[in-house]
């Protein structure tokens, strides 16, 4: 009776968080765009390279093309001259020859994450008062930069980004993960704005105040850590200044990935997120509507399986049955809220319907990320960009 109760309550508490979050999300205003765009200062992109696929120039290309009328200097970084990125990086260079653009040769390592060693030589040349960083495969449009800029206006704001979908999830594997960045993330990240102002940072797009930024130790001080973005965000807001976020949404463009790929990269954001924030990952487990609704039902299934007055035919061909438990009814009804929220948290995000398709995958995602989040306390070991490493308690990475 009392494990009964305690999981019927926990199904009731999923069921609330879901719906709270949904309505986070509905009270954001998505895409919308800001009203005054006097305040265009000039801006430096530093923009970190390694390696490219079929986007690559696509996406660098969005940022060439910056409806922008504020000077704009953009630093493409890489680690050797002989990556293959370089190529597609001079000849967007030929193609705008009125941007101040330029490739730099990042040949230090000054730290175990290499992205933000990039940075780190990058910032040394970075001209202007603001700084816009993004990863390599960020496609944006054309208004970017004036909605992600003018909220950095007021004193108190230090930091504003982005929410950012997965734009082209072409395997099953993708699609899964579409749903925990298109539907979940975004949510979340909202659910818990409700709570306490943001802390953190979303590492897609981020747009910062230089004097922010050389308060907490610049780039340099993130450069034996995983999630830069993350820890970046935190400092500026724990150095009292305000983070923000633009309505505006980015677009990820990846590669073709397998279930085993995108299994490591969820394996690897977990793992990162119980480091960074413990006891909240630690309770993100009672958010899920799929997991607490079943175990719960399954609590019940024995006693509806060998009751006597289990359903049965009759010789005559009539159905006895009994009367379903709540369980079972209540299952079947979170199952429902978590579907429709989950589409329509999508289709927000990414203005299509070309999800809808995959809606069957909501209650897969849920069970899957339970699986996630407990794999996540019981190793500290990730793989990312082809190497093994370690994570510390203090969110640094130690290679293997």
């Amino acid at each position: 009776m009392f494990w009964t109760a305690l999981l019927g309550s926990l199904a009731l508490l999923s069921l609330f968080i879901t719906v709270w979050q949904w309505l986070a999300a509905r009270r954001f205003p998505l895409h919308q765009r800001v009203a005054d765009q006097s305040f265009t200062p000039a801006v430096t992109l530093p923009k970190p390279l390694k390696g490219c696929d079929s986007e690559t120039a696509q996406c660098l290309r969005s940022w060439l093309t910056q409806d922008y009328p504020g000077d704009v200097q953009i630093l493409f970084g890489v680690a050797s001259p002989d990556d293959p990125v370089c190529a597609i990086v001079r000849q967007l260079i030929d193609e705008h020859p009125t941007r101040d653009a330029q490739l730099v040769v990042c040949g230090e390592s000054l730290g175990v994450n290499a992205k933000v060693s990039t940075l780190i030589q990058l910032e040394r040349l970075a001209r202007h008062g603001y700084m816009v960083v993004s990863d390599a495969d960020v496609r944006v449009p054309p208004d970017l930069l004036r909605n992600l800029i003018a909220p950095l206006r007021p004193s108190e704001v230090g930091l504003v980004n982005c929410f950012y979908r997965l734009a082209n999830p072409s395997t099953l594997g993708m699609h899964w993960e579409a749903i925990a960045i298109n539907a979940d993330f975004w949510s979340q990240v909202l659910q818990s704005r409700t709570l306490k102002p943001l802390d953190f940072a979303l590492g897609a797009v981020m747009a910062v105040k230089r004097e922010a930024l050389e308060k907490v130790g610049g780039f340099a001080s993130l450069a034996d850590h995983l999630a830069d973005d993350y820890l970046l965000g935190n400092k500026i807001a724990r150095a009292g200044w305000r983070i923000d976020l633009c309505p505006v949404v980015a677009e990820c463009w990846e590669s073709p990935r397998t279930w085993r790929e995108v299994w490591r990269h969820q394996l690897r954001w977990a793992r990162t997120i119980r480091v960074c924030q413990p006891l909240p990952y630690f309770f993100s487990i009672l958010s899920n509507a799929t997991l607490w609704p079943l175990v719960w039902l399954s609590m019940d299934l024995p006693t509806i399986l060998f009751k006597s007055e289990v359903p049965w035919i009759g010789s005559a061909g009539f159905a006895l049955s009994i009367p379903l438990p709540r369980s079972a009814s209540f299952f079947a009804f979170c199952l429902l809220v978590r579907l429709l929220t989950a589409l329509n948290n999508q289709g927000r995000l990414t203005q299509s319907t070309g999800h809808r398709d995959f809606f069957w995958l909501v209650p897969v995602k849920d069970l899957l990320q339970a699986a996630l989040w407990l794999l996540a306390f019981t190793g500290n070991h990730i793989e990312w960009r082809a190497q093994r490493f370690r994570l510390r308690s203090d969110g640094k990475l130690v290679k293997d």
